[in-house]
């Protein structure tokens, strides 16, 4: 890259901006033009653009086929992951070890969102390549670190009676209340307000509106012990919601925050406000799993596998039928002890 003898930074609509030549004069034109294109709506997009700027200005440009639950995802992925780390610096600066630390912070992540990453980092520089921001891919070599997969289960008698003991002591908790007696997504249980909450015929249902697939908008009965907690949520108030009224949207502080609570409950210990080893709660316990228990009190209690898979908004039968084998080996090993006995 090109190094130049002078540099002049201001800020415009709180963006920052930045202009580099080689004498004070062209350094003085220069600003005028950017001053002058930035007054008139024109985005000005080179190869010192800040990476944060040309990230969002390509997604914005070519990701029109995405739905909105999936942009906003999307960009928040790239947000959170990787303009954290080199969304300041110019597109045409950033070097292939950079991108490879970026990549190597998700390390212990799952596989999922370590591929997310890796896919955007590929897409971002592939276009920044397309439209002659830089000279060559930095993404080409890119090694993708070692990820986790965590699997789903049912819950023990003994977690299940901890969530939902726990998951009445605080609205933001109704979150995983929601997954886990009625089987929503996590994006689907923050999402559901007052106003869907159904009464039709003496039953209570819920209706969840999920975008994931066709399938997923749905109405779910509300069992009683939830229906007393939410029953009186105004039209427009979040079921699940932080002290002050507003949507979840940071699942992971919320899950620490839920888990932490779990322990306690479960006997943990404390020193200093610190929660002291060993813990409790099973460390491959993880949200998902209380939508799996939900798919699984279907399968115990003789829910047809077809009606399951409308409850679960599963858009293919063979999802449901995986869990629902799951909890027919369940049983066949209790059978198996009984004739033991």
């Amino acid at each position: 890259m090109k190094r130049y003898k002078y540099r002049k930074q201001f800020t415009y609509n709180k963006r920052r901006y930045s202009v580099y030549a080689d004498t004070l004069l062209e350094l003085g034109q220069k600003y005028e033009k950017k001053l002058h294109d930035l007054e008139s709506g024109v985005e000005v997009i080179n190869e010192n653009t800040p990476f944060r700027v040309w990230a969002l200005k390509c997604i914005e440009t070519y990701k029109t086929g995405q739905k909105p639950v999936t942009r906003k995802k999307y960009v928040s992925r790239v947000k959170c992951c990787i303009l954290e780390y080199i969304g300041h610096r110019p597109v045409s600066d950033i070097k292939p070890m950079e991108l490879q630390q970026v990549l190597n912070q998700q390390e212990g992540k799952s596989k999922t969102q370590i591929n997310e990453v890796y896919q955007a980092l590929r897409f971002l520089f592939s276009h920044a390549v397309e439209n002659h921001l830089r000279t060559d891919d930095p993404t080409l070599y890119l090694q993708k670190p070692t990820g986790s997969h965590t699997g789903r289960r049912a819950l023990k008698p003994i977690e299940r009676a901890a969530v939902l003991e726990v998951g009445k002591t605080d609205r933001r908790y109704y979150f995983y209340l929601l997954m886990l007696l009625c089987g929503c997504r996590p994006s689907e249980a923050a999402e559901c307000q007052g106003r869907d909450i159904i009464h039709e015929d003496g039953c209570y249902m819920l209706h969840v509106r999920g975008t994931k697939t066709a399938f997923s908008d749905r109405f779910v009965p509300i069992p009683d012990e939830l229906l007393k907690l939410i029953k009186r949520t105004p039209k427009m108030a979040y079921i699940a919601c932080t002290r002050d009224g507003n949507k979840i949207t940071n699942y992971d502080r919320l899950w620490h925050s839920f888990k932490r609570q779990l322990n306690i409950h479960l006997g943990c210990k404390l020193y200093r406000n610190k929660l002291i080893p060993p813990y409790p709660l099973a460390p491959d316990l993880v949200p998902y799993c209380f939508r799996h228990e939900y798919c699984s009190d279907l399968a115990r209690k003789g829910v047809d596998i077809r009606t399951a898979q409308k409850l679960m908004g599963h858009s293919n039968i063979e999802m449901t039928a995986n869990i629902y084998t799951h909890v027919t080996k369940n049983d066949i090993k209790e059978v198996a002890k009984i004739l033991n006995r």
